[in-house]
C-alpha cells in the first residue's frame, strides 16, 4: 500500500487527449514523474483502453484433455501471421465481474456450461500501452456439461472453432509455434507445473 501511495505522488498529469474513441478508447497522456533521485521528468505516453478482460483453460482428468478455441485474429494477421490463433476462451468483462463474464463466455464460445470456476491469478499482458487487466480462470469440464455447440455471438462477427486436444499435444503445439497466445501459453504452462489433470 505504500509502494502504491508514493507511486501515485511521483506522478502529475498534465494533458489527457483523446486521439480515439471509435472502438475502444486511444488517449495521449502527458505527465511529470519524478525519477529516484527526485528529478521531475515530464514525459508523454499513449494508452489503448479495452476495458479488463477473463480467460479460462477448460480441463478434464477423466480424458487427460483441454478445450481450446481457433478464431481469426486480425492484428496477428498483419503482423506476418496467418491470423488464425488456437487460445484459450476469452472476454472482455463489460459490465460483468470476472467470474460471470467467463461463464458466459466459455458457453458462448465452446458450449460448456461450466459448474466450477476458479481464479488463479492477474496480469496486464501488454503493459506498455494497453490498460486491460486480464483475470485468469481454469475449469473442470465433463460431457454432460456440454449445452450447445459453441462458435462465439455471430452477431458480434465471431467464428469460434472448439478444440478438444491432449495436454500434452497443445503443450508440444507451443514448442512448434502452432500456439503463439500469450495467455493461452501461460495457463496450458499452469496447467503441467500444477499438475491440474493428475
Amino acid at each position: 500500500m505504500n509502494q502504491a501511495i508514493a507511486t501515485k505522488d511521483r506522478v502529475r498529469i498534465k494533458q489527457v487527449e483523446v486521439l480515439s474513441d471509435n472502438w475502444y478508447v486511444l488517449r495521449k497522456t502527458t505527465y511529470d514523474f519524478q525519477g529516484r533521485d527526485g528529478t521531475w521528468r515530464n514525459m508523454s505516453r499513449e494508452t489503448y483502453d479495452r476495458g479488463n478482460g477473463a480467460t479460462i483453460l477448460l480441463y478434464s482428468k477423466l480424458k487427460q484433455t483441454v478445450v481450446l478455441t481457433r478464431q481469426f485474429r486480425f492484428p496477428a494477421f498483419v503482423n506476418e501471421h496467418d491470423g488464425m490463433l488456437i487460445e484459450t476462451c476469452a472476454g472482455l468483462l463489460d459490465r460483468d465481474d470476472p467470474h460471470t463474464c467467463i461463464r458466459k463466455e466459455t458457453e458462448e464460445e465452446t458450449g460448456y456450461r461450466i459448474k466450477d470456476v476458479r481464479k488463479i491469478f492477474e496480469a496486464f499482458m501488454s503493459p506498455g500501452s494497453v490498460t486491460e487487466r486480464l483475470y485468469f480462470f481454469v475449469g473442470e469440464y465433463f460431457d454432460e456439461d456440454k449445452l450447445g455447440e459453441g462458435g462465439g455471438v455471430e452477431a458480434e462477427g465471431e467464428e469460434v472453432e472448439v478444440l478438444e486436444l491432449p495436454l500434452d499435444e497443445a503443450l508440444a503445439m507451443i514448442e512448434t509455434g502452432a500456439i503463439s497466445d500469450g495467455k493461452t501459453i501461460m495457463l496450458l504452462q499452469y496447467a503441467k507445473l500444477h499438475r491440474l489433470l493428475e
